[in-house]
């Protein structure tokens, strides 16, 4: 049997609505297909083969073969002449990209992956044919454009489209997914030919004329460039596009496609595009010139997105695509998803919308100024430009809207997608096909589980109805299916590997009208002439108005048939019969119409109304004799209307006999009679049914329903033995019927006569004295109708009792439960006796609160079963009372308590349920009853009940917050309040993605990992592999252990899991979830399996394969053993081996050979210990030890021992003896141990009580009313630009002693003074500089200037730092062209890096360009600067100053007691104490002010004190020196001393003079400070001959001290490094005030520079493909942070008016350092030897790093800034500060860097295109020439 005719067993219906018809099955997986309508055939292409099959009967005619072949990916393809490959080939699998059919031509074009998408023509009725051979023999011009036509990947897609061009030539338009170098389909190979293949454009059209085969498979235009769409190679990593299908439509090419470029941090999900092309129809345009030329491509391309779904529910993602009529389907998966699970869904577009969008874009690029609806796709080579540029002179045409024209600007892009909402949603969608029924839509969908759905749709594109076919399971449907184009009621679609024919429906499933109408199949309809559900075509009337009933007329018009009368009497004489027939019926005129009685009998029907929609007939009945015999009383007669033979309408009437009614039921002859459907009538006279009245009038009952037809009514139901059953009768006389026994009886009658005596009711015989234990159970018989009563201790009846006795009080037994809620509630169940006789007379109480009685839990006396009601939490008995009797007290008690709920837990488990919750809390095992009520709505299935209570609970569907309540609801009783209820949260289901290692050996064990997230919500594990299940373990949220089941053979296998007890189903989601119906019972829910396989165990062995290894003890083993190759990849950790009881120790040498090594003794009582290896459970012996040699082992030992007493004798007497001397020493140690705790316990208190105090001091002496000392706008400038000039100025400060106090000579620099030439030089210089001004404002003359400089090798750093500075003073009256010129000056040094390294960039400056880029920096965040950091930072170097001046201070070496830096830091602990002394000034008029001083201070640091207190509010500048005032010392008695710091009463310390100090001479008087002429500074002494506090080399110097028994205790230095930490915390909050600002982002002044200069970086990356988001991080540190904000933080000088001590700048080192690092990206590898420096900030750095990132983003997240904002903010800036520079002397010193390089700078100009059109190098020489040969003098040089 051939592989087509059992696939048709293979692929039953499963499904009635769709059936497989024929079916073929390909070897290998099918590629493409392709339709030959005219020829009735089907071309299936394959991996390797490509097949020729007979369109009807599926049946393969012919094949071709097409691979595998010899290929290299790296190789042109051979057709291709003088072109070898150099690299190796290889077999390659040929996979089919693009198989179309050109009926024209009667040929088929089959491209493949191989030979780079070579392509070739075969002939359509022989595929093993080519129709033309190409190249052509001997051709010259066969170029790589030619061959080179589709995706030679698998992987890539490829579309294609055959249509008829001009002259009604073929042409094909293809379009294929670039695979060339920088794509994942690209060899990792760096050969010079990776850029080869870029030359293959992504959307072409073609010349396919199989005549002219030297051009075939050319651009087919001239210039060819025109007929392609090719993407720029730089934009082609955000251009990556997946093509989906290509269609054709009115003169129009679609193109469907995904872009799947991942923007780095734009937005990485695919983008469903649409694409439309003009094409030219085989009759050319008016005016388009000769038939050989066509429309150019990128004229009339335009594309748009489609978008399925909003933001919250978006299929990002278009997988097919079709046409149908005015819409376009689509199906759309959700992006970045894949496999059977996946979530997709169906969209519908309009075309209309399309076309309209499309016209309104090309109207807005023409005609609207920065349209915001369109744009020009830069990114194409043969694009237009750009952007949109209006050209309102132009009026456009229909047919230029439409598809555009050369003059007008091209590719374009529309910004707005369309949008539309989703039709259906279904998992794992995957191809589409629309047919439009009857106006009705029937959509027809595949899926990636083997699976297609029809689902029909109404006519507002609404869900009707669906159906589902399994046609292939676990293959995937093809993404294009195609209806037969001879018979649209086939369908042929194409699995992975299998073709099948389908029909669209099966309407012979419906065997009524009704159930085809409502079955909304718009291919099935009624046929009614032919009564039966078929397809249109299939009704042979079916064009006849009426005759063939679709689902638009609906089921209302299904043909019914009314009879006139509907039932007949056997007696009466009825000749015809009337019949209305309602419904959708044809025109019966000239038809046989005749009435069919079903007895193989008819009779002509005679119509009376022959048009409209109800048609009246009428039928003669047939003769009494020629009906069936009456059975009974009735029978159904059928009657059909027939026309022409065949069965139109049916229905029934009723033929009925009243007398046979009255005879079959004799007994009940009066009812029966009066209850026939028919009218039938009781005659009281002779007891008989008739039909008539006619016979006897009077005597006639009619009533309907009967109501008394004059039989007995027993009055008792129940008799005791021996007594009188009472009975009524019509004529009012008693007749008694007396019971003897209880077995028998004798009925007497008297007074009345019954010719038919109906069955009396059945009588209850009893006896009293049977089942009554109890007076209660004796009188409760009475509800049965029992009348007995109790007396004499016994039950009788009551005719037989004289006396009735009372019933003794309730007794009760057992109550149960013994306690309940206080609400009530609780079913409590009392045993007992005596408890009443009925319901209605026990009343129950508990605690005083009535417990309702049920009355069917109730049992007579013994049982019953009340429900308590509300109560106060207390404990009593319960008491029964029955009434007319006492009560009775239970011996147990019942309490009532008030139920706690304390936890829950887990208090989150996953949304697919199974989580066993654990409830803690009081009293919950109260009552008789519980229940978890779980959102309100579902329960939480009860798994244990006791003190604390463990339930299910339930699988959820997706809530908004996820958080649901879980309520203990107790006896019924609802949470009212919150003590019974509690939150649960629902999340996320945990999601296994793989499982590995996925093979097993047959004897199980294996450890599988099984990965994935949200195993932390998995209480338990159950693996299940064929058919047995195993435990697994959760080790982290992220990780589960699970072991292989043995299996018993080799075989594919599958693992399920089962979390918490629920089957693990994946991503699949239930139809529920998706809005779907209830699917047929073939489609269960989707589970999600793990493929697994078992294989044989491996096989080990030892080297020599030998059985038996001997061994000697006390030697080490070493057993070599050898693993038999196979395929289960075993790690290392699975191997363990035993020899015996003892484990081995392994290792490896290779996945094959391991080593097993025991290094102890073996012993055992055995001679033999087996050597096993184990493996899982794979336990397997290899070989076996054999011990011997114990006598030698044990003599050996001996001799060992021995010798060993020996040396231990003799270590222990050297032991003792130096064990004395240790001990002598140690006491000697532990003593100064003693002493240095004690000084670092005194040091640590200390450095503890000053951490504690610091903060409150500095904020009380930090005055902040002083005025912030900023530098003016230029001398910042200059500072910033010439750093090292600005050092080398020397500013002078002339003080007068008027009342005005002092005043400065002002700070100067060359560049701020003004530009006069000397009387020497020539008066065309000013001329030349003139000129040379205009040339540096050339662009091209500016980059080309820079550039030749920078390639001199003699142009050193510091010469590229000046001429930048240089240039921003000559350009800062034009901002916004210094801008430009650095921008493309920045764009060629990110060219340079790019190739290289790109996050070196902008890491040193070491160009132009990155100096001009600090200088820009340092313009544009000027104001940023003053007006928002000033203060911050101002602020920090004022806490810093008062923080170290608060200790002592080394004036020599200028370490002090409080600092940031370890190298600065004082490490002696000097004993300073504060001093405050009053100090006034002579000479200025005020009064005395009180400073406070060190008494360690030094004179000059008292004068430095005291001048900062008097002149606080004034800038360094205008500050007086220290040296220039003297100290004069006011004891008291009336004399006066002036101090200094060296005097004749200095002493000597350490061979060194030691400066004076305010303890020197212990003042305790005021001091008095005037102007005088002071000594040099202390720093500025010999540190040889004097000293202050330390020594200078306090390392050195140690040993010396320690000899002359310094009156100093030397301390550990470590201990003081705790100051540092109290320096630390002591600025923190000043250091984080700076930080904030730095990174901060205000509102009303937000930093427009680093927006713009940050958006140009990103723009820069993106068009060179740098997606890396740490390099954009890194360049955008370099440039802001480092290169501004660090030189910043180090130099305050720039920005204020201040003096930076040496000391300061080395704790401004260390801030700057904490910032830098938290602006990098590595992680600080820290440990104990790291440099304090970086230790000091270590906690800090990870939030100072959130807040550089968070400052990123939030600029990244600012409104995009345009070039004309910031050229208006640049302007402003220029405006500012214009004329605040010289720009001549500027220009003069760039002139001299020019003048020095001239020869190099004109070659460079002459070699410029651009410069040398506009004659750049003969200005440059022009300029020369004017200032050649001048001395240009100037006072100073910048």
């Amino acid at each position: 049997m051939s592989p087509s005719l059992l696939l048709i067993f293979i692929f039953l219906p499963l499904s009635a609505a769709l059936r497989v018809e024929r079916a073929f099955a390909s070897e290998t997986r099918t590629n493409n297909f392709a339709v030959d309508g005219a020829a009735r055939r089907v071309y299936v292409a394959a991996v390797n083969a490509l097949h020729q099959l007979n369109g009807t009967t599926l049946r393969a005619e012919t094949h071709r073969r097409t691979g595998p072949v010899n290929d290299s990916r790296l190789c042109h393809a051979p057709q291709l002449p003088h072109a070898p490959c150099e690299h190796p080939t290889e077999p390659t699998d040929n996979h089919n990209q693009l198989l179309a059919l050109d009926p024209a031509q009667r040929v088929l074009v089959a491209c493949g992956s191989v030979h780079q998408g070579f392509c070739e023509l075969l002939r359509a009725d022989d595929v093993t044919r080519a129709a033309v051979d190409f190249p052509p023999p001997g051709a010259r011009a066969v170029f790589p454009s030619m061959l080179n036509v589709a995706a030679n990947d698998p992987r890539a897609s490829t579309v294609g489209l055959v249509f008829r061009g001009p002259g009604g030539r073929s042409r094909l338009l293809v379009a294929a997914t670039y695979t060339g170098s920088g794509t994942r389909f690209f060899p990792n190979n760096r050969s010079k030919e990776d850029l080869r293949f870029e030359n293959t454009p992504e959307i072409a059209i073609r010349s396919l004329d199989a005549a002219d085969a030297a051009r075939l498979f050319t651009y087919d235009i001239n210039p060819s460039e025109d007929n392609v769409l090719k993407i720029k190679q730089e934009d082609k990593p955000r251009n990556r596009l997946s093509f989906v299908r290509a269609f054709p439509r009115g003169g129009y090419a679609y193109l469907a496609m995904n872009n799947e470029a991942g923007g780095g941090r734009k937005e990485s999900r695919p983008h469903s595009l649409l694409a439309r092309i003009c094409l030219d129809g085989p009759a050319p345009r008016r005016g388009s010139g000769p038939p050989a030329e066509g429309r150019k491509l990128t004229e009339s391309y335009v594309q748009l997105g489609l978008q399925c779904g909003d933001a919250g529910n978006l299929y990002g993602r278009l997988v097919a695509a079709y046409p149908a009529r005015q819409l376009l389907f689509g199906v759309f998966s959700r992006a970045g998803s894949g496999g059977p699970g996946s979530g997709s869904a169906l969209c519908a577009f309009r075309f209309a919308d399309v076309e309209e969008a499309i016209r309104r874009g090309r109207a807005d690029c023409s005609t609207v100024p920065g349209s915001a609806e369109v744009q020009v796709l830069d990114s194409v080579i043969q694009g237009s430009g750009a952007v949109c540029v209006p050209k309102p002179n132009i009026v456009l045409q229909s047919d230029q809207l439409n598809c555009g024209a050369a003059h007008l600007q091209h590719p374009l892009a529309l910004r707005r997608p369309l949008k539309a909402t989703p039709i259906y949603e279904y998992p794992g969608l995957n191809s589409v096909a629309v047919d439009d029924v009857h106006n009705h839509t029937m959509v027809f969908l595949g899926t990636s589980s083997g699976k297609l759905r029809k689902i029909s749709l109404w006519r507002n594109l609404t869900l009707a109805n669906h159906w589902t076919l399994k046609v292939a399971a676990g293959e995937s449907v093809h993404h294009i299916m195609t209806f037969d184009p001879n018979d649209r009621n086939y369908l042929y679609l194409m699995t992975s590997h299998h073709l099948l024919l389908v029909r669209v429906a099966v309407c012979s499933q419906y065997s009524s009208c009704s159930a085809c109408l409502n079955s909304v199949d718009a291919y099935c309809g009624w046929c009614t002439l032919e009564s039966r559900c078929s397809l249109k075509g299939e009704c042979s009337r079916g064009n006849t108005p009426r005759a063939w009933i679709g689902i638009e007329e609906g089921a209302g018009q299904c043909p019914s048939m009314t009879l006139t009368p509907p039932e007949i009497s056997v007696s009466a004489d009825v000749k015809d019969m009337g019949i209305l027939i309602d419904g959708s019926v044809p025109d019966l005129r000239g038809a046989l119409v005749e009435c069919d009685y079903g007895t193989g009998r008819s009779t002509r029907a005679t119509v009376h109304l022959e048009s409209g929609p109800a048609q009246i007939q009428t039928c003669p009945l047939l003769p009494r004799d020629q009906y069936p015999s009456i059975p009974q009383d009735h029978i159904i007669v059928p009657v059909a209307i027939r026309v022409d033979g065949v069965s139109v309408v049916s229905g029934s009437f009723v033929i009925y006999d009243c007398e046979r009614t009255g005879e079959i039921n004799q007994k009940t002859g009066c009812s029966s009679c009066l209850s026939t459907k028919w009218r039938c009538f009781w005659d009281q006279r002779t007891g008989q049914c008739v039909s008539s009245k006619e016979a006897s009038q009077e005597a006639l009952l009619e009533v309907r329903p009967p109501t008394h037809c004059g039989y007995p009514t027993i009055r008792q139901p129940t008799v005791a033995v021996e007594t009188v059953l009472i009975f009524d009768t019509s004529c009012g006389s008693l007749t008694h019927v007396i019971f003897l026994s209880s077995s028998s009886s004798v009925w007497g009658c008297r007074g009345t006569v019954f010719n038919s005596l109906p069955p009396l009711s059945p009588v209850e015989v009893y006896r009293c004295d049977s089942g009554s234990s109890d007076c209660s159970e004796c009188w409760g018989r009475e509800h049965q109708g029992h009348l007995c009563a109790w007396c004499d201790s016994t039950c009788r009846p009551r005719g037989h009792c004289q006396q009735h006795t009372h019933c003794p009080a309730p007794e009760i037994y057992k109550i149960h439960p013994r306690n309940g809620p206080a609400e009530g509630g609780t079913l409590l169940t009392i045993e007992g006796r005596n408890m009443g006789r009925r319901p209605a007379e026990v009343q129950v109480s508990v605690s005083g609160s009535p417990c309702r009685v049920i009355e069917d839990q109730y049992t007579v006396s013994v049982r019953l079963v009340c429900v308590t009601g509300r109560a106060e939490p207390l404990e009593n008995v319960v008491t029964v009372r029955v009434e007319n009797s006492s009560s009775g007290h239970s011996s147990e008690i019942f309490t009532y308590l008030v139920s706690l709920l304390t936890s829950l837990h887990p208090g989150k488990g996953p949304r697919s349920g199974g989580t066993r919750v654990t409830i803690t809390g009081q009293h919950l095992d109260s009552g008789s009853g519980i229940r978890v009520r779980v959102n309100d709505t579902q329960d939480c299935s009860i798994h244990r009940w006791a003190c604390s209570v463990e339930c299910i609970m339930p699988a959820v569907q997706p809530l908004p917050g996820g958080s649901v309540s879980v309520c203990v609801e107790i006896d019924g009783n609802s949470c009212e309040n919150n003590s019974l209820s509690s939150s649960y949260s629902y999340e996320q289901d945990p999601n296994i993605s793989h499982i590995q290692p996925r093979k097993s050996y047959l004897s199980g064990g294996r450890p599988i990992t099984v990965s994935g997230q949200g195993f932390d919500l998995v209480q338990s594990v159950f693996m299940e592999v064929v058919g047995i299940g195993r435990e697994c373990s959760v080790k982290t949220p992220f990780f589960i252990l699970c072991h292989s089941p043995p299996s018993d053979q080799s075989r594919e296998a599958v693992a399920q899991f089962y979390l918490n007890g629920v089957v693990y189903r994946g991503d699949g989601p239930a139809s529920s979830e998706l809005g779907l119906e209830d699917e047929e019972e073939e489609e269960e829910p989707y589970v999600q399996h793990f493929q697994m396989e078992y294989v044989e165990d491996p096989q080990f062995y030892t080297a020599n394969r030998e059985r038996l290894i001997k061994h000697h003890p006390g030697e080490p083993l070493t057993l070599i053993i050898t693993k038999a190759p196979g395929s289960l990849d075993l790690e290392q950790e699975e191997y363990s081996v035993m020899i015996g009881s003892y484990p081995c120790d392994i290792s490896f040498h290779n996945t094959q050979l391991f080593h097993c090594t025991i290094n102890g003794t073996l012993s055992s009582s055995e001679r033999e210990l087996p050597v096993t290896v184990c493996v899982g459970n794979l336990r397997r012996v290899i070989a076996r030890v054999q011990l011997g040699g114990r006598e030698l082992a044990i003599i050996v030992s001996i001799v060992v021992c021995s010798v060993l007493l020996l040396l231990c004798t003799v270590a222990l007497v050297v032991y003792c003896t130096k064990s004395r001397r240790a001990e002598r020493y140690w006491q000697k140690t532990l003593l100064q141990m003693e002493e240095m705790e004690s000084q670092i316990r005194e040091e640590i208190r200390k450095g503890f009580a000053e951490l504690q105090t610091d903060m409150t001091d500095l904020t009380k002496e930090l005055n902040r009313s002083q005025g912030i000392p900023f530098l003016e706008y230029k001398q910042f400038v200059t500072r910033t630009f010439f750093p090292k000039v600005s050092q080398s100025v020397c500013y002078c400060t002339v003080y007068d002693n008027d009342t005005n106090g002092l005043h400065p000579v002002p700070e100067t620099h060359p560049l701020l003074q003004d530009w006069q030439a000397s009387n020497t030089t020539r008066p065309n210089i000013e001329e030349g500089i003139t000129l040379f001004s205009t040339l540096l404002n050339n662009k091209h003359f500016l980059i080309t200037f820079v550039h030749a400089l920078e390639q001199q090798r003699d142009f050193a750093v510091r010469d590229r730092c000046n001429l930048a500075s240089l240039l921003t003073i000559a350009l800062h009256g034009k901002l916004e062209y210094y801008t430009s010129i650095m921008k493309e000056l920045l764009v060629d040094l990110i060219d340079a890096s790019a190739s290289k390294n790109p996050k070196l960039m902008l890491r040193r400056t070491e160009s132009v360009v990155e100096k001009m880029l600090t200088n820009w920096m340092s313009i544009c965040m000027y104001s940023y600067l003053k007006e928002t950091v000033g203060e911050p930072f101002f602020l920090l170097l004022c806490a810093i100053k008062q923080q170290i001046n608060k200790g002592s201070i080394d004036a020599i070496t200028g370490k002090a007691r409080y600092t940031l830096n370890e190298e600065w830091l004082l490490r002696e602990n000097i004993e300073a104490k504060p001093q405050n002394v009053s100090v006034s000034f002579q000479g200025c008029g005020m009064d005395s002010v009180s400073v406070r001083v060190m008494n360690t201070d030094t004179i000059c640091q008292v004068k430095e004190k005291i001048l900062e207190t008097f002149y606080k509010n004034l800038p360094f500048s205008q500050l007086p020196h220290a040296e220039d005032v003297d100290l004069e010392w006011f004891p008291g008695d009336g004399s006066s001393r002036i101090l200094h710091d060296l005097d004749n009463t200095s002493i000597m310390e350490d061979g060194r003079k030691k400066l004076n100090t305010v303890v020197h001479y212990q003042p305790n008087s005021m001091f008095s400070d005037g102007l005088s002429s002071g000594l040099s500074t202390a720093k500025d002494l010999d540190t040889e001959k004097y000293i202050h506090l330390v020594l200078p080399h306090d390392d050195l110097m140690e040993t010396k001290r320690s000899q002359r028994q310094s009156h100093r205790k030397k301390v550990l230095p470590e201990i003081y490094l705790t100051r540092l930490l109290s320096t630390k915390g002591t600025l923190q909050k000043f250091l984080d005030d700076l930080f904030q600002a730095i990174l901060s982002m205000p509102a009303e002044r937000p930093p427009l520079a680093v927006k713009y200069f940050f958006d140009f970086l990103e723009e820069q990356a993106d068009k060179r493909g740098i997606s890396d988001p740490d390099t954009l991080h890194i360049w955008k540190t370099n440039s802001l942070p480092l290169r501004f904000w660090v030189n910043i933080l180090k130099n305050p000088q720039f920005v204020f008016d201040i003096d930076k001590t040496d000391h300061m700048d080395a704790c401004l080192s260390v801030i700057a350092q904490a910032f830098i690092d938290a602006c990098s990206l590595s992680d600080l590898q820290l440990g104990k030897d790291s440099p304090t420096n970086k230790l000091l900030y270590a906690k800090e750095i990870p939030e100072y790093k959130k807040r550089v990132q968070c400052y990123y983003r939030q600029i990244q997240e600012m409104a995009p800034l345009s070039e004309q904002e910031m050229n208006a903010h640049l302007a402003e800036e220029s405006r500012r500060y214009r004329n605040e520079f010289n720009t001549n002397l500027a220009l003069t010193e760039i002139y001299k860097y020019a003048k020095r390089y001239r020869n190099q700078v004109a070659s460079a100009l002459e070699g410029n295109p651009a410069a040398r059109r506009t004659q750049l190098h003969h200005k440059f020489e022009q300029v020369i020439a004017l200032v050649e040969d001048n001395i240009y003098e100037c006072c100073s040089e910048a």
